[in-house]
């Protein structure tokens, strides 16, 4: 191995490589007990769409490599024996020695590679039947095989992600439905209920215009392929910023118009706090976050959801709601 390249790249791993005219020949070693270790080729950072070579120990001590297609996040997404990776007459191998495990193999390219995203993850889970369990962590980095240098850039990567995802949840996911909560059930505090509404609302779209911002800047240093959730995104601040001259625009009580503009204004607000949840629910997903914040998210929602019934139905028991009430989902009603 001495004409193999030498970077430690993630807790115990190291990964060694050296390329030739038309290969490259790659090592993965680190510590290990059970599951399974694997590294992805990725045309934009993210783990979907790549094409991965996972090792793993059996049972019986026989080692197992496989090339996998990354098509999704579920275990059913992920196929074997598919993917963009071709291996050279060279018989990739797996080695378990001294309380490590050595994922070797070889790969054919039509032209030399200078600057590859490597995405790397592990679990401790074995597979069965060539199914993989999903990883309990991972790291991306960037190698520079011209120049023989491996980039950690992961760190500000996954923390931009996870504040994009935590200003999104509290902007879209809390602050927003609370605004339209206040609206709709606490008319009878006026006007302490309009100052309060409008407050959480303007902090809300603050909050969720930054978390969109952090989401721009990510999709411009990756190009994840996340078209809907990228769509959707825009389409919620759209929504949002309608909402926002709308109350510029709003008409006095007495004007013929007023009602259709309550109209109006409810109806952008529902489909604003609609999308908003949904979109969150696809960040999630799309940005393999994990069981926590699938757990909290969905947790967050059960609160929100019990709350709004628990209140609309004392609402209805109390007889006080006026024929100009707001509807439920709104983004800033104004009676």
């Amino acid at each position: 191995m001495s004409t193999l390249i030498c970077s430690p790249v993630w807790n115990s791993f190291v990964l060694r490589y050296f390329q030739s005219d038309d290969s490259v020949t790659i090592v993965l070693s680190g510590t290990y007990t059970t599951g399974w270790v694997g590294l992805g080729f990725s045309k934009d950072g993210v783990m979907v769409g790549s094409s991965a070579i996972v090792g793993w120990v059996e049972n019986s001590g026989r080692g197992s490599i496989k090339q996998f297609l990354l098509q999704g996040y579920s275990p059913a997404e992920v196929v074997v024996n598919k993917g963009e990776l071709q291996f050279t007459e060279v018989p990739p191998v797996v080695v378990y020695h001294k309380g490590a495990i050595y994922v070797a193999f070889q790969l054919k390219f039509a032209l030399r590679l200078t600057r590859q995203q490597i995405i790397l993850a592990k679990s401790d889970i074995t597979p069965i039947q060539n199914r993989l369990p999903i990883h309990n962590d991972k790291r991306s980095i960037t190698v520079e095989f011209s120049s023989g240098t491996v980039t950690h850039a992961s760190a500000n990567f996954e923390k931009l992600k996870r504040n994009h995802g935590i200003l999104n949840v509290i902007g879209w996911g809390i602050l927003l439905p609370c605004g339209a909560i206040v609206a709709r059930y606490f008319k009878r505090l006026d006007p302490q209920w309009y100052y309060l509404h409008t407050s959480i609302q303007f902090v809300g779209f603050v909050i969720g215009l930054l978390g969109f911002a952090a989401g721009r800047y990510l999709y411009n240093k990756t190009h994840a392929n996340f078209q809907v959730h990228r769509g959707i995104g825009i389409f919620v601040v759209l929504l949002s910023m309608l909402q926002v001259t709308a109350f510029f625009l709003r008409p006095e009580k007495q004007s013929k118009i007023r009602k259709y503009w309550n109209w109006y204004h409810h109806w952008v607000g529902r489909f604003a706090l609609f999308f908003g949840a949904v979109n969150i629910l696809l960040g999630v997903q799309f940005g393999g976050a994990g069981t926590v914040w699938k757990i909290g998210y969905g947790f967050l929602i059960a609160i929100l959801l019990v709350t709004v019934i628990a209140l609309e139905i004392f609402f209805r028991l109390k007889g006080s709601q006026k024929g100009d009430e707001a509807p439920v989902f709104q983004m800033n009603p104004i009676g």
